[in-house]
């Protein structure tokens, strides 16, 4: 079968990192380069082995030898080459960020939907073997449910490769001519890092952001947040260390993150750079740490970004950034931008909105209303809750409380508990014995054990809020409401144990 022909539109230094997964490619060869810079163009030539030199895009894309093309340009070009290729009917991998705004990529959308050839958006982050490890350690269930994502990015002043000058010129000029909203760090590294955000824990809803800068041009010192869709947390520094010497062989920074779920953590502990030593990858449960020495060379991705693009136009797998995915990804981007512009909290929905303003003003007021305390501050405190209306259920509730035991979370735990409800408000006095001996949980019902560690008496009403989590028992327990004796250390392991 013919090889797919690739035209490479823009030679610089990131060209190196896409061509390693044509290099030596039987399903795909670079067939032709383009660069305004014809010197450099002919250096390509000849180190890739293609047969075709241009200076101006157009005649690339007029050339009917060329089957794909890899745009590689400064981002406020990514629009004009990217429609020009998808009306000359060529499937199209361009480099991120898909462009400059949310109009820019509608448009992109429509050109290369309307073309019906592959487009995809190349971020080589969710083809790096450690992150789409601890993708699959998510999938799978090993932390439970992701509840916070933490990255921490680290740019230094010198390390890596040599980078050309131009390449840092036309990222500051755009940046410039911007207004400062295309920033180094957070615009244009910083796709990798939403990009590796929306892959490991889904679309995003809000983001909160601060952006300063110690010299006024790198976009550093930096934190955000932000929330997914799925009501997980995340969070990011971005700290610049002009006098740091990084140990990478690409770019000079470096990055490592984390995702705390529900039953454990999974840490990627490097992923441009070399900081962190040791496994590459790390997870930490009940069970301890498992660690996984996977490849981590930062190449790599940019090879499996580059063998999805092949395989799409193949028809073997679906492309990776779909257009619509680069498209909420840029949102996501220029959402942290204007909430560090305007100093407040951004819906990556208002940037869609016709009037973004007036959409979140009238959703935050929806998210008041629905944080807004119904009840007194008296009530709140549980100074004059009336508790007693729940004591009817303290005996089938107390049921499912030792129904839920989980004996994952309590082994290697030995504990007598006397758990001693009183009579209240026309239910009957209810007695446990609970013992649990390194895991394995037993309970009498109608007596108290004669040795206890631990003994919790409450009335039936209070114990029954407790288990409808109407009254948190820390609260209970301060306010008297509830009596704890002997070994009172010993009701931090209910929660883990019972879900209490």
């Amino acid at each position: 079968m013919k090889s797919i022909q690739i035209g490479f539109i823009g030679l610089g230094r990131i060209a190196d990192l896409h061509y390693l997964g044509y290099n030596n490619n039987k399903q795909a060869k670079v067939y032709a380069v383009c660069d305004s810079n014809l010197e450099l163009a002919h250096i390509r030539k000849k180190q890739w082995n293609a047969e075709k030199v241009y200076t101006d895009y157009h005649d690339l894309l007029a050339d009917t030898n060329v089957d794909a093309v890899e745009i590689l340009t400064p981002h406020s070009l990514h629009e004009s080459m990217t429609v020009a290729a998808a009306y000359a009917g060529k499937h199209i991998a361009l480099q991120k960020p898909m462009t400059i705004d949310l109009k820019s990529a509608s448009r992109i959308l429509t050109a290369t939907t309307t073309a019906g050839k592959i487009f995809k958006v190349t971020d080589n982050y969710p083809f790096y073997p450690p992150i789409r490890l601890a993708r699959k350690i998510i999938d799978n269930g090993d932390i439970g449910k992701p509840i916070a994502l933490r990255i921490k990015f680290i740019g230094g002043g010198s390390g890596g490769w040599h980078v050309p000058p131009e390449a840092w010129q036309w990222r500051i000029k755009e940046n410039t001519e911007s207004g400062g909203v295309r920033g180094l760090d957070t615009f244009d590294h910083g796709h990798h890092l939403w990009t590796t955000a929306w892959y490991l824990c889904g679309g995003v809803e809000k983001t909160a952001g601060w952006i300063d800068s110690i010299d006024g041009i790198i976009d550093a010192p930096s934190v955000m947040m932000w929330k997914h869709k799925n009501g997980c947390y995340g969070s990011i520094e971005f700290v610049h260390l002009p006098s740091l010497t990084i140990p990478c062989k690409y770019y000079a920074n470096d990055e490592w993150m984390e995702v705390s779920g529900t039953h454990g953590i999974v840490v990627i502990r490097r992923c441009t750079g070399s900081i962190v030593k040791g496994p590459v990858v790390g997870v930490f449960t009940n069970k301890g740490w498992k660690n996984y020495n996977v490849p981590s060379d930062w190449r790599l991705g940019f090879v499996g970004a580059t063998h999805n693009f092949i395989n799409a136009m193949l028809g073997k797998e679906e492309p990776m950034l779909k257009g619509s995915d680069a498209r909420e990804i840029l949102r996501f981007s220029i959402a942290i931008q204007k909430s560090a512009r305007l100093n407040r909290e951004v819906y990556t929905q208002e940037l869609d909105s016709r009037f973004p303003s007036l959409y979140y003003v009238c959703r935050h007021r929806e998210e008041l209303k629905a944080k807004k305390p119904k009840k007194s501050i008296a009530e709140r405190l549980g100074l004059s809750a009336n508790f007693a209306k729940y004591a009817p259920q303290a005996k089938e509730l107390t049921q499912q409380f030792i129904k839920r035991y989980n004996p994952e979370a309590a082994k290697q735990w030995t504990v007598t508990i006397a758990l001693h409800i009183k009579k209240e408000g026309g239910a009957d006095e209810l007695l446990y014995s609970i013992a649990i001996n390194n895991g394995v949980l037993t309970v009498k019902e109608g007596t108290l054990p004669e040795n206890w560690d631990m003994k919790i008496t409450a009335q039936a009403g209070v114990w029954a809020a407790i288990l409808l989590k109407k009254k948190r028992i820390e609260m209970a327990y301060l306010q008297g409401l509830l009596k704890i004796e002997g070994k009172s250390e010993e009701a931090l392991r209910l929660r883990s144990a019972f879900g209490i």
